[in-house]
């Protein structure tokens, strides 16, 4: 008697999404799936992505895993980069605000302060704001009902000098967006969690912020760069992968299975599958679903995006005045400046630095929702303006050895209020529809991490649909 022929799926979308999805189910399936992995760009990997920069290797996109949730890195160790898995050589980050650098409280969970005696010491925040942050101990009310947005909540009970100083310079980093739009449960859910059993929202950040002294790693890397991981889940997950292959079409046949068209309109390549994993954006998911799950589609096609930019320098080390110190800093919007944020990579990565001691590579974020403005500047006019931002901060001399723009259209997500709601919503209309699954960073986070386990648990679900029994082996 023949063997069983293999289950074929098709994944659509190569990023770290993607090619995790491929992996988990190579891992659950074995050879009783065949794979095929469709990305329209030229090479897998997305926002991940590693080149040379002056002979260095420095990432475009995210150059950090958090290591507290252990998905990124046990996939990395799964796929053979577990000896290049590396913690920053530095730790702490400061906000750039009133012409100074100023160190970011330890304690704090998303910019909310855990403890407000380092603030007092740390001139980050004036004595006034301060003693109205410790007005949150005593102002009565009751936890929100519902979810609400993160500036709204901390300027009600701690003011506006810890919204302006602390959250937004730090959920901008994140998610480039703006604290009065973002959802407290979608970016900061163990908040969320421990809010909604207090009125105090300093005892809910002392509750959820590790206990002092309690500093583990919060980040990993990779010896390299980040930009390694996608590829070598790639190969590791044995799919076909096409680049250069956009899907135009997909459709649910009566039999149940699935026809996938790609290519240009008068020369069609046409794909059969059993399953589907979509591992795109919000807009193509949206696009891609409207003929097979119009619910999921209409919540998806209202999802906003911020589109951002990477701007990386390389300096020489004589024109970095005294070493820089801890892993970058933060700027608030209410700076007026170009630079949201900037890493000191060769500080925080002892294998960079390691590599050249003569040079010093600092990446600059630049663009938040609905400000892309900075961001129609050419290259040219983009690096000059960061580099003045920089030279401001840090008292850098010279011009940079070399410098790169690496542009993120609408590159991530924005998780408004109400965001949890939208998924849960997304997932009942894709669950369905038998043999398609959707994962990526518009569900449940936009760090890798996350990422990786949307598409771990999309996979779960399909080989239950796929294969009954079948459990994945991590």
């Amino acid at each position: 008697m023949a063997p069983p022929r293999p289950r074929h799926v098709v994944v659509v979308g190569g990023g770290i999404s993607g090619v995790a999805a491929a992996w988990s189910l190579r891992a659950a399936l074995g050879d009783a799936v065949r794979l095929t992995l469709l990305e329209a760009g030229p090479a897998v990997g997305g926002k991940l992505r590693v080149s040379d920069l002056a002979g260095l290797p420095v990432d475009e996109g995210a150059e950090s895993m958090l290591w507290r949730r252990p998905e990124a890195a046990d996939l990395a160790r799964a796929v053979g980069l577990g000896d290049d898995l590396v913690h920053p050589a530095a730790t702490g980050a400061s906000v750039w605000t009133q012409g100074r650098l100023r160190r970011l409280p330890d304690r704090t969970v998303m910019g909310v302060p855990a403890d407000l005696r380092p603030l007092v010491a740390g001139g980050l925040i004036s004595p006034a704001g301060v003693a109205r942050a410790a007005l949150d101990t005593v102002l009565p009310g009751r936890p929100p009902e519902g979810d609400v947005a993160v500036g709204h909540l901390v300027r009600h009970r701690m003011g506006g000098q810890v919204v302006d100083r602390l959250v937004e310079p730090l959920l901008g980093g994140v998610y480039a967006g703006r604290a009065d739009e973002l959802s407290l449960q979608a970016t900061v859910p163990q908040l969320a969690h421990q809010v909604a059993r207090t009125r105090s929202l300093l005892a809910a950040a002392r509750r959820t912020a590790p206990p002092p002294g309690d500093t583990p790693p919060l980040f990993t890397g990779l010896r390299g760069g980040v930009g390694r991981l996608p590829g070598a889940v790639a190969r590791a997950s044995d799919a076909e992968v096409r680049t250069g292959v956009t899907v135009r079409g997909v459709t649910r046949l009566p039999d149940g299975t699935w026809r996938l068209v790609t290519g240009p309109v008068p020369d069609p390549q046409v794909f059969e599958a059993d399953a589907v994993v979509l591992a795109v954006p919000a807009a193509p998911a949206a696009r891609l679903l409207a003929g097979v799950a119009p619910g999921a589609a209409h919540e998806l096609a209202v999802v906003e995006h911020a589109s951002v930019a990477v701007v990386s320098l390389v300096l020489a080390a004589c024109d970095v005045p005294g070493p820089l110190r801890g892993t970058g800093l933060l700027v608030p919007p209410s700076e007026r400046r170009t630079v949201k944020a900037a890493t000191f990579s060769s500080a925080k990565w002892g294998w960079l630095a390691d590599a050249d001691p003569g040079l010093v590579v600092v990446r600059a974020s630049v663009g938040r929702h609905r400000e892309e403005r900075e961001l129609q500047r050419d290259d040219a006019d983009l690096v000059a303006a960061v580099h003045r931002d920089l030279v401001d901060a840090l008292g850098l001399l010279g011009r940079p050895v070399a410098a790169r723009v690496t542009r993120w259209g609408g590159g991530l997500p924005q998780y408004a209020v109400g965001h949890l709601d939208r998924v849960t919503r997304i997932r009942s209309a894709v669950a369905e529809v038998p043999g398609l699954e959707v994962c990526g960073a518009v569900y449940d986070g936009v760090g890798i991490a996350a990422c990786i386990a949307t598409a771990q648990a999309a996979v779960t679900r399909l080989v239950r649909d796929l294969v009954p029994g079948a459990t994945i082996e991590a």
